[in-house]
């Protein structure tokens, strides 16, 4: 046969092959169209996508780890303070605003792979055990618990546990030749966030405030009754490195300084209708004094406390400008235990000013990156190196100026503080040596220094020199060398920092913050302006 009929005779065969592999691809692609119909048409699509996986991917996939990788990517991809928490991680991350939690009552530090129980909380379940400042916990029950893979989450989440629960630590004693072992009874411990309220001057009370929480309202009422009782008539309010928290509470506390029917703040969003809050007239301190001390680590509901003071000219905000986070989260539970925290308003101050600084959908690098970029530009250390928006004028109640754009910018600008300085300084400082120096010489002295009853009668105690030379050496034992004339330049640096670690291993925070802050600048030029009587801004210059 020749090729020709040859070729003749297949057509007919090849058409009819065609047609019915067509008939069968069509069937086939016809399914997946359906398939694909049905995916796409409903009004969840990454739920959809689930499914399909679950139902038809070639191997088995865990739905749950899926679910758990793609929600972060989600939330990122909205406002940098959106965020999904897990829920391994939703009770630590709450415990910090909720004012307790359940634990065994100690302050510690992790130190030679060990841990150096720092302070024993007053009336918690550790004191009662018979634990002391200075012990080194080796196990936790009959376990050896030492090690470099022991971190501070480990160690807190060992430590912590039910009310109700038992411990048995194992402890290591200066004072004892043989390990000493406690059953500790786990119980509710109170998350403070008032560090410390003391007099600066026979006039003037003191407030640090480290975050806004459910009891901080309280706290600081009798932080400011107590100071008040002791002769205080002008206060400093401390909100350096605050990052906010609960905006009941802030306005709470602003309500005390200001007088009836002022403005705080006010929060506003696409499903979060505008909700304004005023003073009610009740407040206790409307005719005092204050200052409020801020810097880049202010956040949140810092920068509404500073905000509020500022716009109703009922204060003078000193330091540096504020981090500039003005939007307001709620948090959304799931059933897992998992939770979402989700920008639902911004908050803006009483002017109107919205304190948010700018952002980008979905990019969370160069928001980050935006304090490094502060300093590297000199804003920490120069006023003239912060640029201030000037189409985003505002006006105080009094008629100063104030800017919108990002941050409270103060009305005092105290730049930071590098007396002391030095190469010699910071390589004791990143080797934490400073405070493992301080940890060991409270704890060879404790009997001694356990006779002060304050930081100022500690102080005789802990001759500056003597310190300074004993710590020189330790540092050298540890690879640090000795130079001189850097070590005399950070001089009243180091003995300063070492007198009020030992104090406060040996007293607590009441002793640590008054040594601490004895030169900070930022703090006197506070306590000078209110000695002067200009605590209150001048708003007719700026008129």
């Amino acid at each position: 046969m020749s090729n020709e009929k040859k070729r003749l005779v297949w057509v007919p065969f090849s058409l009819a092959l065609a047609v019915i592999i067509g008939i069968f691809l069509g069937r086939y692609y016809d399914v997946i169209s359906r398939k694909t119909s049905t995916l796409f048409s409903g009004e969840n699509k990454v739920e959809a996508l689930l499914n399909m996986i679950e139902a038809e991917y070639v191997d088995t996939v865990s739905q749950e780890k899926l679910v758990e990788d793609v929600m972060p990517k989600i939330i990122n991809e909205l406002d940098p303070h959106s965020v999904y928490i897990p829920a391994s991680d939703v009770e630590g991350v709450n415990e910090e605003l909720e004012g307790n939690f359940s634990g065994i009552g100690i302050q510690f530090n992790l130190m030679n792979d060990t841990i150096n129980v720092v302070s024993v909380i007053s009336g918690g379940p550790s004191e009662k055990a018979g634990l002391l400042p200075g012990d080194r916990i080796v196990s936790v029950n009959d376990s050896v618990f030492v090690g470099k893979e022991l971190t501070n989450e480990k160690v807190l989440k060992t430590l912590k546990g039910t009310k109700g629960t038992e411990v048995v630590l194992g402890v290591k004693r200066n004072t004892s030749k043989k390990p000493l072992s406690f059953k500790v009874t786990r119980g509710d411990i109170p998350v403070n966030s008032v560090d410390v309220a003391y007099m600066l001057s026979p006039k003037t009370g003191y407030i640090k405030i480290s975050k806004f929480g459910r009891t901080t309202y309280d706290e600081f009422m009798n932080a400011l009754a107590r100071l008040r009782k002791q002769g205080a008539d002008r206060y400093v309010i401390d909100l350096r490195s605050n990052p906010g928290g609960y905006m009941d509470a802030v306005i709470n506390m602003v309500n005390e300084f200001l007088p009836k029917d002022r403005l705080i703040v006010y929060a506003e969003g696409k499903s979060f209708p505008r909700n304004d809050a005023y003073a009610t007239g009740t407040g206790a301190f409307q005719n005092n004094q204050i200052v409020v001390l801020t810097d880049e680590w202010s956040a949140s509901s810092s920068e509404i406390f500073a905000g509020a003071i500022q716009d109703n000219d009922r204060g003078l905000i000193i330091g540096r400008r504020t981090f500039g986070k003005g939007l307001v989260q709620q948090q959304y539970p799931f059933g897992d235990g998992s939770a979402v925290r989700l920008t639902v308003a911004r908050y803006y101050t009483p002017s109107g000013r919205s304190i948010q600084k700018e952002y980008k959908m979905g990019d969370n690098e160069d928001y980050s990156m935006d304090l490094m970029n502060r300093y590297l530009h000199g804003e920490f250390f120069n006023q003239d190196s912060i640029k201030q928006n000037e189409e985003m004028v505002y006006t105080t109640i009094g008629g100063r100026k104030v800017y919108g754009g990002g941050g409270i910018m103060p009305d005092i600008f105290v730049p930071r503080d590098t007396a002391g300085i030095t190469s010699y300084y910071n390589n004791v400082i990143n080797q934490g040596l400073l405070f493992q120096f301080a940890f060991n010489y409270a704890d060879r002295h404790r009997d001694e220094l356990s006779k002060a009853k304050d930081h100022k009668s500690i102080l005789p105690y802990l001759n500056g020199d003597m310190l300074l030379n004993e710590f020189v050496n330790y540092a050298a034992e540890k690879g640090v060398k000795p130079r001189p004339v850097y070590i005399n330049i950070s001089r009243n640096l180091i003995v300063n920092q070492l007198q009020s670690y030992i104090a406060r291993n040996i007293l607590g925070d009441d002793a640590f913050y008054p040594l601490f802050f004895r030169d900070d600048v930022t703090l006197r030029k506070a306590q000078e302006l209110l000695d002067q009587g200009k605590g209150f801004p001048n708003t007719e210059k700026e008129k």
